[in-house]
């Protein structure tokens, strides 16, 4: 059972769905922890692959270690998106995924928007541009995963 988010949910309901400027903008830095993740990944596997061999034996260039590293980033996300429903790039542009009652998405959710979100950008990011002619500016991942990506409101200053 997903646990819910700090706001009430019909509160959570009526944030406004996310422009494309800020998935983008979330989207690039992101991409820049992915990169390090997958670096140290590869770092860790070509070390782990040079024990106890007498010359620089590589084994990170078979499906294996590729499907390890696609599972990687989907954990990335998948930990993130269900909870707390930001990543760190999505913190940043005050973005959140969520369900549209305003709850945190589940893992299958989550499985079914990360495939989805490869799929769009595979398409030479077709699926991200869909927000642009959607009445609810949703992109193909949002509505196959049946979730959101919305602006949160700016927290007011204490003083």
């Amino acid at each position: 059972m997903p646990r819910p988010f700090d706001e009430g949910s019909a509160l959570a309901q009526s944030y406004p769905a996310a422009s494309l400027i800020r998935r983008l903008a979330a989207i690039f830095y992101d991409s820049l922890l992915c990169i390090a993740l997958l670096m140290v990944l590869t770092a860790i596997a070509m070390a782990v692959s040079n024990i106890g061999n007498s010359g620089p034996v590589i084994a990170v260039k078979g499906p294996l270690f590729r499907s390890l590293l696609f599972i990687s980033v989907f954990a990335f996300f998948a930990k993130f998106w269900t909870w707390p429903g930001q990543t760190l790039g999505m913190q940043c542009w005050r973005v959140r995924v969520q369900r549209a009652d305003g709850q945190p998405i589940s893992y299958m959710q989550a499985l079914v928007r990360f495939l989805m979100a490869c799929l769009s950008l595979a398409c030479c990011g077709l699926g991200f541009l869909w927000s642009l002619w959607d009445k609810e500016s949703l992109t193909w991942h949002d509505r196959y995963s049946d979730s959101r990506l919305v602006v949160l409101p700016k927290k007011a200053r204490k003083q």
